[in-house]
């Protein structure tokens, strides 16, 4: 359940220094005997924002989960820092909402302190400054008057920004979430990616699989598009060409020619319509 949010915190481990903050090298998975990851090799630079594209069972959510050290893959290596994932508590995990059981009776500041765990150890009870860490965290994603709140009873979007508080309090390096933004309004979109800007001011690497095509070429620094294989992974205009998504989305992508250029017209399986994408923004 919220177990879910934590990165392994079995110890701390110490950054290697001049090493990139994620580095992953031939990366394979499989799931359920079929292959989710395909010698996938790429490199991040501290405090970028990467969102991460790719059609349905492209293997976003395993990539995110074996960079968590939540999965272990088939072959292939994962460095946080110079070491592998395990040991790190600088890498917070954020699962698709979907993923929660959100009957589970927990208030927002218990799931916000849930981040604290690596630096309180598991036996040990919080302490003033842990108190003050969450309190701190919830204030800078505007929830701190709903701290009492049972998770259950919030929007969507005041959700993810407690999971955004809890990677926070975590002082985590690098935030991992997956498809944080589905289903959210422009507000609460616009009010994550004001506290994301914030996060790459602070130096904090983020990774955000998303559906969204239009959002992934104008709110980031690189994408990565992935479809088992690693297709493109570059600035936004080098990497949402129509030949590069051609091959990620094949049937299900149809390109219109239009006086402003080609428009994209991507097939979304989890909502029943197509999202239009135009290229050479």
């Amino acid at each position: 359940m919220f177990k879910q949010f934590r990165a392994s915190l079995a110890r701390g481990v110490p950054h290697q220094e001049g090493a990139a903050i994620l580095e992953v090298s031939g990366l394979h998975a499989r799931y359920n005997g079929v292959a989710a990851l395909e010698d996938v090799t790429f490199c991040l630079d501290t405090g970028e924002r990467v969102a991460v594209v790719g059609p349905n069972g492209a293997g976003k959510s395993t990539l995110f989960k074996i960079i968590a050290g939540v999965k272990q893959p088939a072959a292939g290596r994962v460095s946080v820092y110079g070491h592998g994932p395990g040991g790190h508590i600088c890498i917070a995990y954020v699962p698709q909402r979907s993923q929660v059981d959100w009957s589970f009776p927990i208030t927002v500041s218990d799931v916000v302190m849930m981040g604290r765990t690596g630096k309180i150890g598991l036996l040990r009870w919080p302490r003033k400054s842990d108190r003050e860490k969450v309190h701190a965290s919830l204030e800078l994603v505007e929830m701190a008057a709903l701290g009492n709140r049972q998770i259950s009873e919030l929007s969507g979007g005041q959700q993810q920004r407690v999971f955004i508080a809890q990677a926070l309090a975590q002082e985590a390096d690098l935030i991992l979430m997956d498809e944080p933004l589905a289903g959210l309004d422009a507000p609460s979109r616009e009010a994550i990616f004001r506290i994301l800007d914030a996060l790459r001011a602070s130096g904090v690497t983020v990774m955000i699989a998303t559906h969204d095509l239009n959002l992934a070429g104008d709110r980031f620094d690189r994408v990565l598009l992935l479809n088992r294989r690693l297709l493109a992974f570059g600035p936004p205009r080098e990497v949402l060409t129509p030949e590069h998504l051609l091959t990620a989305y094949g049937g299900h992508m149809h390109v219109i020619e239009t006086g402003d250029g080609p428009l994209l017209m991507i097939e979304d399986a989890c909502h029943d319509r197509d999202r239009p994408r135009k290229t050479g923004h």
